[in-house]
């Protein structure tokens, strides 16, 4: 176990109708951003941003989202490490007429576009996916050209790539990316447990995906739904940093929607107390991640 660890929390997401079940889930700016403030509060180091459009609530690329919500975080004067998606523009489903092409729902898009916003807001960590997989209505498509192009734009911006991996092929990929320099430094990766159809939220795929990846790399864990606290218990266990948050779980208890992010933070933060480690504050969460 580590003696500090880092609690991330991811804030909203990209599903399409999280909002509609748990009117907790940020839609605006404004509500991500105080969610932020809020998680820093209650022991979060990091938040994990998405946006949404304003007005119906769905997933949205746009760069003036991204740089309100990260205005707002830097002018309330929050020490929180903030850390961007690049998840959305990955998304492919075939057009059911022509299955050559992109359904008119599809986002997939260029490396440069899916990082257009961490090169001008230059966020202390961004996602970058190690995953092409089946969601159940979609591909979430992640070619490793795709995800070299976006590794070096986003290192020479002088951002931490976060390497989300959501099974055992994905850890492997993201090792060889280590072990072929195409990411510099000490590498941080995220396991991702649970979501359909990837590895599923148990101990055993935790420890072998823990176990593929490189020598003396950093890593953290999230699991959805009902997995979200025993994956924070079983990461913090095996000597890993955890994540919690709407994004990934909208209860706090069966049957029982969260009133925030914070609460499931609060959670979090005692399950990691209660097992003998203590919660890193974002200075100290600096220092672990060796950022600048």
């Amino acid at each position: 176990m580590q003696e500090k660890v880092i609690i991330a929390a991811a804030l909203t997401g990209s599903a399409s109708t999280p909002h509609k079940i748990n009117p907790a889930v940020p839609v605006t700016p404004e509500q991500i951003a105080h969610e932020a403030i809020a998680a820093r509060a209650a022991g979060a180091a990091i938040v994990h941003i998405h946006v949404r459009d304003v007005d119906t609530g769905l997933p949205s690329m746009a760069f003036g989202l991204y740089e309100e919500v990260v205005a707002r975080i830097r002018d309330s004067g929050s020490d929180v490490i903030i850390n961007l998606t690049t998840g959305p523009g990955a998304r492919y489903r075939p057009d059911e007429k022509d299955p050559r092409r992109a359904s008119h729902d599809s986002t997939m898009t260029t490396s440069e576009k899916r990082v257009e916003h961490i090169l001008r807001l230059k966020p202390d960590i961004c996602s970058l996916d190690i995953a092409t997989m089946n969601f159940p209505s979609y591909a979430f498509v992640n070619l490793p050209r795709q995800i070299e192009e976006m590794a070096h734009l986003i290192q020479e911006a002088g951002v931490k790539p976060e390497l989300e991996v959501f099974d055992l092929g994905g850890a492997w990929l993201g090792r060889s990316l280590v072990e072929r320099g195409v990411i510099r430094g000490r590498a941080l990766f995220q396991l991702c447990m649970g979501v359909p159809w990837a590895a599923p939220g148990t101990p055993e795929n935790m420890i072998a995906m823990r176990n593929t990846l490189p020598s003396g790399a950093l890593w953290a864990a999230f699991g959805i739904s009902s997995n979200e606290f025993p994956m924070v218990a079983q990461a913090a266990i095996l000597g890993g940093h955890v994540r919690v948050g709407l994004e990934d779980n909208l209860y706090i208890a069966k049957g029982q929607l969260a009133t925030g992010n914070a609460q499931l933070v609060e959670r979090a933060a005692r399950i990691v107390e209660s097992l003998g480690s203590q919660v890193a504050t974002p200075a100290e969460a600096r220092q672990i991640l060796e950022l600048a």
